[in-house]
């Protein structure tokens, strides 16, 4: 009965210190809305901050800019007079209202990601660590991979430069 109680209490203790992690569907996306599923996004904290970890195909190849946004929709909406991949997302989050594209390490967005990796066969799988963000800041916003890289900069570009949404995920 003790080696009962005590395997109890361990078990306990195992699951009270694992990791919750949150998994956010992947689809493309463009003018007409939501694609084609490409996979998930696992969330993970740690003590360094978030862990993002891909299982994505079907990608273009290269470093994509990669984001949070501030809204949990991934629909296509208008900007500026034409229906744009994605737009329904929102910006970049930024609660504290900076203004400022300064990256993952920065004071500026707090929806600036490292940049996520695609292989050349399409497929994104290595991790990246977000320092600023924890697993539960993450619910009622979407991830966004950008057609290019970011150089977290305005200049000479808004936004760093990476291009058009193409892939999107709601985190419920």
């Amino acid at each position: 009965m003790k080696k009962f109680i005590f395997l109890f209490f361990v078990s306990i203790a195992l699951l009270s210190t694992a990791a919750y992690a949150a998994e956010i569907t992947m689809n493309l996306v463009d003018e007409k809305g939501v694609g084609k599923e490409i996979g998930k996004i696992t969330a993970t904290d740690s003590k360094y901050g978030l862990i993002l970890k891909p299982d994505l195909s079907g990608l273009p190849p290269g470093v994509h800019g990669f984001h949070l946004h501030e809204n949990a929709n991934c629909g296509a909406a208008e900007k500026e007079g034409k229906m744009t991949p994605a737009q329904a997302a929102g910006a970049h989050l930024d609660p504290a209202k900076t203004g400022k594209h300064l990256g993952p390490y920065g004071e500026g967005h707090l929806g600036d990601l490292p940049p996520i990796y695609v292989d050349a066969e399409g497929k994104a799988t290595t991790e990246v660590l977000v320092p600023r963000l924890k697993e539960k800041d993450l619910a009622g916003h979407s991830l966004m991979i950008h057609k290019g890289g970011d150089n977290f900069m305005d200049h000479p570009d808004p936004l760093g430069g990476g291009g058009g949404r193409i892939a999107c995920g709601v985190v419920k």
